[in-house]
């Protein structure tokens, strides 16, 4: 989750004992105490937003929230993350956990949960996927997937809706954006969802076709819990569970873009203006868009419009924003930027679309 005390947390982990097993109603108010379930999974406090204390109640197949004394401003981050996982967190891993594994070499990952949700409290029930390009077991992941269950009071996720998608047979409501650690992208339940058992590889796909990620990268842990801002008491997850297999077969490939780059620039004397049309010319809308390309050597971007930009000089990925996330067929959402050059002035030899090769305007 949202963490600007990476280094501490990580300290404090390393400080933790953890049991070997729990016993039901096993009752944790540590900081970020955590213990183990089914010899297999790991539940943690993780009070990392608070001095105010925050006690969970663990169970043989979860936890409950016993007491929440934190308050936590609604336009800012959450007081904490109580959380039950598989995988690595801060050096802290499961028993037996086959995690981090690299995505290209899974061939399933499933998970179940079961929630209970309490009124009058303002919170999130928040379902985490943590990936990297490196096989990390400690510090904070690169990159952030979390499913919102559930939301109660006036509560956002970071960044800016980019669009909506379905999977796993149900809407969700895309947002992007980053909390200065890690990159994130959310997915927003249309209606609270109190119990679920779907396909984690689902959404990791997803991600990966909107170029946040590639095959290469490593699924680090699987994590369930709540993000309390204020009160939280009675919150549980009554039951979770989290299987990756590893194996031969690759994910499907990403969604093929059938795509249109139109390129236009007005120079002058050392600087720049870019216009670029993403036309989609394939037979199905296209939800969320990244459109890549390097920009020529000597080239600088210096300020951008109606995208987002990761980069400014060399490889560039241009990232949808919410008014213009979505390209009907035969239709075009377009951005621009402004930028300096020295020597002779060019432009892009290629751009991709999801990850799938443009032909050029």
């Amino acid at each position: 989750m949202r963490r600007f005390l990476a280094l501490l947390l990580a300290a404090s982990f390393a400080a933790v004992a953890v049991p070997a097993q729990a016993q039901a109603d096993t009752r944790i108010c540590d900081q970020y105490g955590s213990t183990t379930v089914a010899g297999r999974y790991t539940v943690m406090n993780n009070r990392w937003g608070t001095s105010a204390e925050q006690c969970i109640n663990v169970t043989g197949s979860g936890f409950s929230i016993a007491s929440q004394q934190g308050t936590g401003n609604t336009s800012g981050a959450p007081v904490s993350y109580p959380a039950i996982y598989y995988g690595c967190h801060y050096t802290n891993c499961s028993p037996g956990t086959n995690l981090p594994l690299q995505v290209s070499k899974i061939s399933s990952a499933t998970s179940s949960i079961d929630y209970t949700y309490v009124s009058g409290a303002t919170y999130d029930a928040a379902y985490d996927i943590w990936l990297d390009p490196q096989p990390k077991t400690d510090g904070v992941n690169q990159q952030e997937i979390m499913i919102w269950f559930n939301r109660q009071g006036n509560i956002q996720p970071i960044g800016s809706v980019v669009g909506t998608a379905t999977i796993g047979g149900r809407s969700w409501q895309v947002w992007q954006g980053s909390n200065g650690a890690n990159a994130v992208i959310s997915y927003v339940a249309s209606a609270p969802i109190t119990s679920w058992s779907f396909s984690v590889l689902d959404f990791i796909t997803d991600v990966r076709n909107r170029g946040a990620i590639t095959s290469a990268w490593y699924l680090t842990s699987i994590q369930a819990g709540f993000e309390p801002w204020i009160g939280g008491a009675g919150l549980a997850v009554n039951s979770f569970s989290a299987s990756v297999n590893g194996g031969t077969t690759t994910p499907p490939p990403p969604t093929t873009a059938s795509c249109q780059v139109g390129y236009g620039t007005n120079q002058w004397q050392g600087g720049y203006t870019a216009n670029v049309t993403v036309a989609n010319t394939g037979t199905s809308a296209v939800n969320g868009w990244t459109l890549g390309f390097t920009l020529p050597s000597g080239q600088a971007i210096t300020s951008s419009w109606n995208a987002g930009l990761t980069g400014s000089s060399g490889a560039i990925t241009a990232r949808n924003v919410a008014f213009n996330a979505t390209i009907p067929a035969g239709s075009s959402q377009s951005f621009g930027f402004q930028g300096t050059y020295s020597g002779t002035f060019a432009t892009p030899a290629a751009f991709t679309l999801n990850g799938a090769p443009c032909t050029r305007a």
